[in-house]
C-alpha cells in the first residue's frame, strides 16, 4: 500500500520558517521523482517545487531563492524548506510521487499572517 504523509505545516508569521517534511511507503522511492503542490481556498493546485529521481530541482518562479526542495532516498522522505513565508503563501501543501503512477499525500496546511 503506498502512502505519503506530509507534516510541518502549522501557523507562522510572515517572514518566518518552515520546513515540511513527506514520508513514503509502498513505493521504489528513489525512482520516483518527487514534488510539493499546494492548492489555496479557491484556487486550483499548483506546483511549487519538484527533484528529480536524479536530485535535479525546479521550482516556481514564485518561490524561487526562498523554498529548498530536497530528498533522502535512504530515508524516504521529501523536504521543502520554507523561509521568508509570506501570505500569499497560505495553502494546503501536497506532496506527490510520480514514476509509472502518480500519487498523492493528504497535504498539510500552511498558514502565514501578517
Amino acid at each position: 500500500q503506498v502512502q505519503l504523509v506530509e507534516s510541518g505545516g502549522g501557523s507562522v508569521q510572515a517572514g518566518g520558517s518552515l520546513r515540511l517534511s513527506c514520508a513514503a511507503s509502498g513505493i521504489a522511492f528513489s525512482v520516483n521523482d518527487m514534488a510539493w503542490y499546494r492548492q489555496a481556498p479557491g484556487q486550483q493546485r499548483e506546483l511549487v517545487a519538484g527533484i528529480t529521481s536524479d536530485g535535479r530541482a525546479r521550482y516556481d518562479d514564485s518561490v524561487k531563492g526562498r523554498f529548498t526542495i530536497s530528498r533522502d532516498n535512504a530515508k524516504k522522505m521529501v523536504y521543502l524548506q520554507m523561509n521568508s513565508l509570506k501570505p500569499d503563501d497560505t495553502a494546503v501543501y501536497y506532496c506527490k510521487a510520480t514514476f509509472n503512477r502518480i500519487y498523492w499525500g493528504r497535504g498539510t496546511q500552511v498558514t502565514v499572517s501578517s
